[in-house]
């Protein structure tokens, strides 16, 4: 041992997750947040997969797809605004299961829609339900984590969002021809209902949280006890972490969203920001479009969702980047990251009209190097933030981040409107990777891999 786990009746909480192995217990933190994220990233994906059926069945044009197709990004970008505060003021737990249960129910009524104006609306409430989902998901299994395999674990947890964007395209490619594009929205709605009963009855709540917010001795000790046996011993708890000197004594400190924006996070908070936003201006304007682009080259439809859906299948990618994370400076390796990104999404453009062999072979390496990329940037920022503002710097960098979604939907729809071509699409959609390696590189400058100075929180 390294450090003393316990000082007489009193427990180092993150001590005793640092010297454990990694349990049942938090194996099944691990399978439940690994299902949320994997929902989000299968109901989120949706409607890129059924945007072909509704330009036949409906009689648009694909220019008309935009309010859609961006409509759950907005409502993830509300969602996630608005979650984050609330969970590092009333818990991960009680948001988390809201949040599933909204996004399941409104992806089942959607599937009512008879109008684009109707699934519209439904399609943003579906959306506040997944923005919600999402930070508090990876904030939940962070705070579960021991220190030097967080990013590992959070990555790997986070991997369930491509994953799910994967099966999205492969039950499209089945589910559409068969039963119709609703299909694929009913199949969205009811896993999430049901997933929403489970959460109740075995997720737990943070116990970092727990600790930050002083809950009895007896609540910590009961989840803690189901992870080590030392916990029992203990008759309190206590939390060190990162923030200001000047708070050490015990004062309180700047909590939530006051905290992020303290002189120490504020640079790092925006080029997080930036960096994600960037990131998802790629991810949104791929994933919805890649499809319809296909399509238009000549590629039947369903041999176009499961090519699209491979771009989602290489996020598994995070998995690697997690490990280098928890060994090196993770800003650079994930700024270097976003500018191989950049590089990739040219190179689909170059070689789509190669046949379909180079064209799965370039989307599989984007969506690799993209996917990593993206999905490690929750275990960068939930490392960055302490506890007490963990939920508010994670959700609002997602939710930031979504706008660059909706900017990436609208981007590719404005240069398929203009009618350039497919390789200039490409090559303009990967200059983003650009911007948020610079961004990267400019956070890692102002505040080095982690940032903040200790203190101690104590639950009796």
């Amino acid at each position: 041992m390294t450090e003393t786990t316990l000082r007489g009746s009193q427990a180092n909480v993150q001590t005793l997750l640092n010297e454990t192995p990694f349990t049942p217990y938090q194996w099944m933190v691990f399978g439940l947040c690994f299902l949320i994220v994997l929902l989000d990233g299968f109901d989120t994906a949706a409607i890129g997969f059924i945007a072909p059926s509704l330009i036949s069945e409906w009689g648009i044009d694909k220019g008309d797809l935009g309010p859609v197709l961006s409509a759950a990004l907005f409502g993830l970008a509300f969602g996630a605004l608005s979650a984050g505060p609330l969970a590092d003021r009333f818990g991960r737990k009680g948001v988390l299961t809201v949040a599933v249960v909204i996004m399941g129910a409104a992806s089942l009524v959607s599937a009512s829609s008879g109008s684009l104006t109707s699934l519209t609306i439904w399609r943003f409430i579906t959306g506040l339900g997944l923005g919600a989902a999402m930070p508090n998901a990876v904030t939940l299994m962070n705070e579960y984590c021991p220190d030097s395999k967080r990013s590992f674990i959070t990555n790997c947890m986070f991997c369930g969002f491509p994953v799910g964007s994967a099966f999205g395209g492969f039950f499209a490619a089945w589910l559409i021809p068969h039963f119709g594009w609703r299909s694929l929205l009913i199949l969205g709605g009811v896993v999430p209902l049901l997933l929403a009963v489970l959460m109740l009855v075995a997720l737990p709540e943070s116990v970092r949280f727990m600790v930050a917010r002083r809950y009895p001795a007896d609540r910590i000790r009961k989840v803690l006890s189901r992870i080590t046996p030392r916990a029992a011993k203990a008759e309190s708890f206590t939390l060190d972490e990162m923030r200001e000197p000047a708070h050490a004594a015990g004062e309180a400190g700047p909590q939530g969203l006051r905290l992020i924006f303290t002189g120490k996070f504020i640079v790092g908070t925006l080029m997080l920001w930036v960096a994600y936003f960037m990131g998802l201006v790629i991810v949104y304007g791929l994933v919805n479009w890649m499809p319809v682009l296909f399509k238009e080259s000549g590629i039947p439809p369903a041999q176009a969702s499961v090519v699209a859906a491979l771009f989602q299948l290489g996020g598994v990618g995070a998995i690697f980047f997690g490990l280098l994370m928890d060994k090196w400076n993770a800003n650079l390796i994930i700024a270097a990251g976003y500018f191989l990104t950049a590089i990739a999404v040219a190179l689909i453009g170059q070689v789509l009209g190669s046949g379909v062999a180079s064209l799965v072979v370039a989307v599989f390496l984007a969506g690799l190097i993209m996917n990593a990329s993206q999905s490690s940037m929750q275990a960068l920022a939930a490392e960055f933030y302490p506890t007490s503002g963990r939920a508010s710097g994670v959700s609002w960098m997602l939710g930031i981040g979504r706008f660059g979604g909706i900017a990436g939907s609208f981007l590719v729809a404005e240069l398929s409107r203009r009618h350039l071509e497919l390789s200039q699409v490409f090559l303009i959609v990967g200059i983003p990777g650009l911007i948020a390696a610079a961004a990267l590189l400019i956070k890692n400058r102002a505040t080095g891999p982690a940032g903040g100075a200790a203190m101690q929180v104590v639950a009796h």
